[in-house]
């Protein structure tokens, strides 16, 4: 298992940059896969972005893409979401996951560890 806690969070006004971090702490961080996800009131969960183990390889939903960048740090335990050209159809929680495994999907059900979460507001 390892234990996942966000950061970061806060309000910016569209079309502004925020900076998510993740913090990791038990197992080897650099044995996971990592992956944002967002949830808005109302919504289900949605995927946002995920990131393999040793960093190499990154995906996005299309809603962010070009505009999101998720990036690691496996030396401090770290993972991150740089968010620029906040729309206002970005707020929402936004939860870090890990998965053990080689699989890396879009799902929320394919990540077993989840961190608590991080409100982002977007003001027009």
């Amino acid at each position: 298992q390892v234990q996942l806690v966000e950061s970061g969070g806060g309000l910016v006004q569209a079309g502004g940059s925020l900076s998510l971090s993740c913090a990791a702490s038990g197992r080897t961080f650099s044995s996971y896969s990592m992956a944002w996800f967002r949830q808005a009131p109302g919504k289900e969960r949605e995927f946002v972005a995920a990131i393999r183990r040793s960093g190499g390889s990154t995906y996005y939903a299309d809603s962010v893409k070009g505009r999101f960048t998720i990036s690691r740090d496996n030396a401090k335990n770290t993972v991150y979401l740089q968010m620029n050209r906040l729309k206002p159809e970005d707020p929402a929680v936004y939860y870090c996951a890990a998965t053990s495994t080689y699989y890396i999907g879009s799902s929320e059900y394919d990540y077993g560890n989840w961190g608590q979460g991080t409100q982002v507001t977007v003001s027009s």
